[in-house]
């Protein structure tokens, strides 16, 4: 008999050092969330034969790019997508030892198979609530990419289905598993930086072009699938795939897109569900007969115990992230207090004094969940049983922020927000709840997967 394996002090503590250096944190820090990954950690698969069954819905580059990631712990059984061209791709990149997975054109019928146990959901928004209500129903487990839903009230039939069958749903907001913005967020929370006054968010811009004019349906794309239950509208190549997000019909352009995530690590940050006002403004609008969503904007939003956060796009980083001017705005969040501040991003963690960061938080300090790979997290509670570091109630509260700052800047006012009720309250509150959820063009309403 193989005896379990086990690591001793001095391997752990050398594997901590290894960390700390390969990432410039603080040793205390990485010692802490090694250990808590390690005591956390449920036995993966013992044999190939005992690997989940993972299909994925929504075969582009961000879903294959997931679904290449899910595979370290699953086998890719079956691909869908509207699109036969991106099916096809994600079957041929998943075929394995000469097995290539089964593709369907209609999510519905993945739902059906019996050896599919994990769906991979990575559809564009205004598909994610429809695809991932199905896989709830039929009892599968997923990752869903972010935002969590199109509209706030998507968010709400989220939370309960998720609750109700009992099912592991973790959302595609990563950074939540990244050790930048946890050891930032978690030392905001524990009063680093003094009483939390303000928080900054930059979202790079969106695109700003047109105006475009419609053309041919490719062949192998179902246009009004994918649709759905947005409005019928003529195709342009512009309103689909890689550029779905900068039309209000499937998505909400730069602050449901980066925003997603940054607001998601502003309001770990802040400690609170949800704000108590809202107010945007269109810095730039967009190109008549171009991209719907404008490319520039600016939003404040006031929480309780006086914080106040902005959120602001930056031309500084293109819309997918890259440097366009070195010593620019780059994106990120920036947490002030009345003893100082806290920088973050994905690639730059900073503080007004850089003791703030290396001085080790007390026993009794405030210790947010810990997770050291997102995808691995999933996976875990997958087996576990346990929710997710991004639970459903996450990536709702933190994309109706981003719901929210849309609905302010397409109705050009201020709002009041109860985060409690989830509904908007005071003067305009009734034209803040017509927008809480969306028309759903038939037959892609809640009834086409009843």
């Amino acid at each position: 008999m193989n005896k379990p394996f086990q690591i001793t002090r001095r391997s752990f503590l050398s594997r901590c050092t290894a960390v700390a250096a390969a990432t410039g944190l603080p040793f205390w820090f990485v010692e802490r969330e090694l250990a808590a990954v390690a005591a956390d950690a449920v036995p993966g698969p013992t044999s190939a034969n005992d690997r989940p069954g993972i299909a994925l819905v929504g075969c582009g580059g961000m879903g294959r790019g997931d679904a290449q990631n899910a595979s370290r712990f699953g086998d890719i059984v079956a691909v869908c997508d509207v699109d036969s061209s991106h099916a096809d791709a994600a079957a041929q990149q998943f075929t394995k030892n000469g097995k290539t997975p089964d593709k369907f054109s209609d999510f519905r019928k993945v739902m059906e198979r019996e050896d599919v146990h994990i769906i991979v959901q990575a559809t564009p928004d205004h598909w994610h609530t429809l695809v991932n209500l199905a896989a709830i129903k039929a009892k599968k487990d997923i990752y869903g990419e972010k935002p969590l839903t199109l509209t706030i009230d998507e968010g709400k039939h989220m939370v309960k289905a998720v609750r109700d069958n009992g099912v592991v749903f973790q959302t595609g907001t990563q950074q939540r598993s990244d050790r930048r913005f946890r050891l930032a967020c978690e030392l905001v929370r524990n009063g680093r930086i003094g009483k939390l006054k303000q928080v900054n968010v930059f979202v790079p811009a969106g695109l700003r072009e047109g105006p475009f004019k419609p053309v041919p349906v490719p062949p192998e794309l179902n246009w009004d699938f994918w649709q759905g239950q947005a409005r019928a509208v003529d195709y342009l190549k512009e309103r689909c795939h890689s550029t779905f997000r900068w039309w209000f019909d499937y998505s909400g352009g730069p602050v449901t897109d980066w925003g997603a995530h940054h607001n998601d690590i502003a309001r770990w940050g802040i400690g609170q569900d949800g704000p108590e006002t809202v107010e945007a403004r269109v810095v730039t609008g967009p190109i008549p007969g171009g991209y719907e969503t404008p490319s520039e904007f600016e939003a404040a939003l006031t929480w309780a115990g006086g914080v106040t956060q902005v959120v602001r796009t930056t031309l500084d980083d293109t819309p997918f992230g890259g440097v366009v001017k070195e010593k620019g705005q780059r994106n990120g969040v920036k947490f002030e207090g009345t003893d100082g501040w806290i920088w973050v991003n994905r690639g730059d963690l900073a503080a007004s004094d850089e003791q703030m960061l290396f001085t080790p938080l007390p026993d009794n300090a405030i210790k947010l969940e810990v997770s050291g790979d997102h995808m691995g997290n999933f996976f875990n509670c997958v087996r576990s049983r346990k929710d997710p570091i991004a639970k459903v109630e996450n990536g709702h509260r933190s994309a109706v922020v981003g719901h929210l700052i849309v609905i302010a800047l397409r109705q050009g006012r201020k709002f009041q927000w109860s985060a409690e009720k989830e509904l908007f309250v005071g003067e305009g509150a009734e034209d803040g709840n017509a927008h809480a959820a969306r028309e759903m063009r038939k037959p892609y309403d809640y009834s086409f997967i009843a």
